[in-house]
């Protein structure tokens, strides 16, 4: 099994928000790796990774960072794969990451996901195979399926919850 998506952060500390990612990523049965790279301590590595993504069969990169967040940034300068940027909350609640991840020059875009929304990252990312592949845009439609049924059934159990002046 190769992978067609990967999940870079800039470091594991990132893991346990990049995590519902890879929850959705393999709900969804989608071939995914996870790596930290960081675009000020590995530059090298990072571009490298950057160029060499799309002949390994990469389709879409997630790229987690915080702070300074150039990762997602610096990786899509050297590929064409689109690529998902997720900022992480640190110093300014993540409002510095997301900020630095949604300003890209022209010609470099970031698709940008809220903060610290690695589940949606991994769900847009979905979103963009399921274009191609129909086992994975089924799979897609039974989970926003069962995202509906849960709203209807919290409805419903809402509904027998008693109040002497609630009036549904």
């Amino acid at each position: 099994m190769n992978p067609i998506v990967s999940i870079i952060m800039g470091s594991t500390s990132d893991l346990p928000v990049m995590e519902k990612a890879c929850k959705l990523l393999n709900e969804m049965q989608v071939p995914f790796e996870v790596n930290a790279l960081s675009a000020h301590r590995t530059p090298e590595a990072v571009e490298e990774f950057a160029r060499n993504a799309k002949g390994r069969g990469i389709r879409v990169i997630i790229a987690a960072a915080g702070m300074a967040a150039a990762l997602p940034g610096v990786i899509a300068a050297s590929t064409t794969l689109p690529v998902i940027g997720v900022p992480i909350k640190g110093m300014l609640d993540g409002l510095d990451a997301m900020l630095s991840i949604i300003q890209m020059p022209p010609g470099i875009p970031v698709a940008t996901v809220g903060v610290n929304s690695a589940q949606n990252a991994a769900i847009l990312a979905v979103e963009m195979l399921a274009l191609s592949d129909e086992a994975i845009a089924q799979r897609l439609s039974d989970y926003k399926s069962g995202l509906k049924e849960k709203i209807v059934k919290a409805n419903k159990e809402l509904a027998e919850v008693k109040y002497s002046f609630k009036t549904n």
